[in-house]
């Protein structure tokens, strides 16, 4: 693989602040999770239609990936008093608060004839806030380190973090709002949601400032303080026709997106655990239990990565997620799942809490370390053409990503308006039928696997490994 403006110069960071950056993930994937359950304010307060609904949220959701290249090409003009990066996070916290307060309190109050076109503006806000700082997730971390044993850490920290949110968020919609209001189709339950995550999100925003607050400097922008490099967005075709490895990762990563909004859509969780489990609390206990034991599971994964390599770490680990989930699969069709407990252990439970586990470690690593696999791509960028870039790196990662992504959330209304849910999500007083089980099943099980099948295809032709690596860096 061909050099052309020699090595780079290795930049290592303290573990605390890879840390705390990893917090500005954080903040955007609680946001992301309570989102997970707009469809059920949008369908049960504001009155909006099943399919509407999933026609808006596939809309926005491609929406996002559009404004990603935009963000991308602001991000690498940027180089004020205030950083390339800190100025997005705090933005996009704003943007992201301040519209998600405003799409939870008011857009019941509407005329009706008016919500639709209202949930959209309100919502796309929130996207472009949203996009400020997921910009600054897949960049922002080009400058924190380039060490290849370092990197793994940020799939660490990602991993237990994004984990730790959704887990809580779960337990705290099914264990204590849920317990509370009793329904989805109550305002104060979806009042007091959004407060909460206002406020801890806003915290995790705060802190990674603080994280990326001394790399986020042109010292480490690979530039000369009195040069400008000079790009435009002609640069985005140029670099996907010669970086074949981030045309791969896009690739092989939004497969995996795909298959992660299928079977973590909040309404899939409903089918699972509410109806075909019949015990919808435990989606929050559940997360809360398996927390350490993945952990110990992240860990062994990330030492892996530091052996072996990003490359060989995300494709074990999507093979081991095949296996598990192939279990899992075969337990929900010819095992009774309500048996599992967690107050009367039998065997059912212990095997579907060690299944569980195994796979939900073995998913956050996979769903995870893609996103310093940018940095290794945006560093082979710099190899090639002399750019910096890692705005546009990002955006052009996220912008596949979430277009196709997009197609996950709106795959599960379809398919539900298919199947006679035209006009009212799936609730958790629902019986089980046939019918819900194979839904389950099919959006739980099956399309993940096929995702993950593609991935592990695509990365045949990723060739960024540890070796390759290795020649990238100036000891």
């Amino acid at each position: 693989m061909e050099n052309k403006h020699g090595h780079i110069e290795q930049n290592r960071a303290r573990i605390w602040q890879i840390g705390l950056f990893s917090l500005n993930n954080t903040s955007t994937n609680l946001f992301l999770a309570m989102m997970g359950y707009v469809s059920y304010y949008a369908n049960g307060i504001a009155g909006l239609s099943v399919v509407l609904i999933s026609v808006i949220l596939t809309g926005m959701r491609i929406f996002d990936g559009v404004t990603d290249p935009v963000i991308g090409y602001f991000i690498d003009k940027t180089n004020g008093k205030y950083g390339k990066f800190r100025p997005y996070i705090v933005i996009g916290y704003l943007l992201m608060a301040i519209s998600s307060l405003v799409l939870f309190f008011t857009t019941s109050l509407v005329p009706v004839i008016l919500r639709p076109l209202y949930f959209i503006i309100v919502y796309s806000v929130y996207i472009i806030g949203y996009t400020f700082q997921t910009a600054v997730v897949k960049s922002g971390q080009s400058v924190i380190t380039n060490d290849m044993k370092q990197r793994p850490m940020i799939t660490f920290f990602d991993s237990t973090f994004i984990m730790f949110a959704h887990g809580l968020v779960a337990f705290y919609v099914s264990v204590y709002l849920i317990e509370k209001y009793k329904t989805f189709q109550s305002q104060a339950l979806f009042s007091e949601f959004v407060i909460t995550v206002v406020i801890v999100a806003g915290i995790c925003s705060a802190l990674a400032v603080v994280g990326i607050w001394s790399k986020d400097n042109v010292k480490y922008f690979k530039l000369d303080e009195d040069k400008k490099q000079q790009i435009h967005f002609r640069d985005y075709a140029a670099i996907i026709k010669h970086n074949k490895p981030i045309r791969m990762l896009v690739i092989a990563a939004a497969s995996n997106k795909f298959a992660q909004m299928v079977y973590g859509n909040s309404t899939v969780l409903v089918m699972l655990y509410g109806i075909l489990m019949q015990n919808y609390p435990l989606a929050g206990i559940i997360g809360i239990i398996v927390g350490i034991p993945n952990l110990g599971i992240i860990y062994i994964g990330i030492e892996h990565a530091k052996r072996c390599g990003q490359k060989k770490t995300l494709v074990r680990s999507t093979y081991l997620a095949i296996i598990f989930q192939t279990i899992l699969m075969f337990m929900m069709i010819f095992s009774d799942l309500t048996n599992v407990s967690l107050r009367h252990i039998n065997f059912i439970s212990v095997a579907f809490l060690l299944v569980f586990t195994l796979l939900n470690g073995v998913k956050s690593i996979s769903n995870n370390i893609v996103v310093p696999m940018i940095a290794d791509c945006t560093d082979y960028e710099y190899t090639l053409s002399g750019h910096f870039v890692p705005g546009i790196m990002g955006a052009l990662f996220s912008f596949i990503d979430k277009s196709f992504s997009a197609l996950g959330t709106g795959f599960v209304g379809i398919a539900l308006a298919i199947a006679g849910y035209s006009k009212v999500f799936p609730q958790v007083e629902d019986q089980l039928t046939p019918q819900l089980k194979f839904l389950t099943i099919f959006f739980y099980c099956i399309i993940p696997i096929i995702g993950w099948i593609v991935t592990i295809f695509i990365m045949r032709f990723y060739k960024l490994d540890k070796n390759t690596m290795r020649g990238l860096y100036k000891k």
